[in-house]
């Protein structure tokens, strides 16, 4: 994660979130101090290898959950910063087999499904905690992510609980996507700096 030079206070109260935690897709996790809370979130971190730009958006993200300490109605803002990264890292990956009209956020999900092979083997989230992602990729799960991404674009009304380790699935998926590329990546010692 860059290390984003935020000053977090000591709050009154715990931060209790809806999260997986091993063998517990419907796990909480509490925090009582802000160095819990940044450890947390810098855990989260994408491969430094992974596109700059890619990793710039999903940074937006991770500032945004971490943010959330103070005022935590931006979680939201950081979900849907999330789901843009995701969505701008599959059309990176997957967007050429796509014509310009075919190439949707739900279109691009269900092809990591039904044609590059992801199974929740692949998802160390759920392998971590048990559950299922994948139907969230393809629709068989409602909402789906792409559903999620146009209701928060759009104004839903009636989406204001955090949704449980989006910005974990979030990561898994991006690393899932860019799994070749890293493969023939230089290690991370070895990659020049981004801007």
């Amino acid at each position: 994660m860059t290390h984003f030079p935020i000053e977090l206070p000591v709050r009154e109260w715990p931060l209790d979130l809806p999260w997986p935690a091993s063998g517990n897709p419907a796990g909480f996790v509490r925090f009582v101090h802000p160095d819990q809370w940044r450890a947390f979130i810098a855990g989260l971190d994408l491969d430094p290898r992974i596109p700059w730009i890619v990793g710039a958006k999903y940074a937006r993200a991770q500032k945004l959950y971490l943010l959330s300490w103070i005022d935590f109605d931006l979680v939201k803002a950081g979900e849907l910063a999330a789901l843009i990264a995701l969505e701008l890292a599959l059309v990176d990956r997957y967007g050429g087999h796509f014509s310009e009209k075919k190439r949707t956020f739900a279109n691009v999900l269900k092809y990591m499904v039904e044609t590059d092979g992801l199974t929740d083997a692949d998802i160390p989230v759920t392998v971590r905690c048990g559950g299922t992602a994948v139907g969230q990729l393809t629709g068989q799960v409602r909402p789906s992510l792409a559903e999620r991404r146009n209701g928060m674009a759009h104004g839903d009304p009636f989406d204001g609980l955090p949704v449980s380790g989006l910005l974990e699935l979030v990561r898994d998926l991006i690393t899932f996507a860019y799994r070749r590329y890293l493969a023939e990546a230089p290690p991370p010692a070895l990659q020049a700096v981004a801007p």
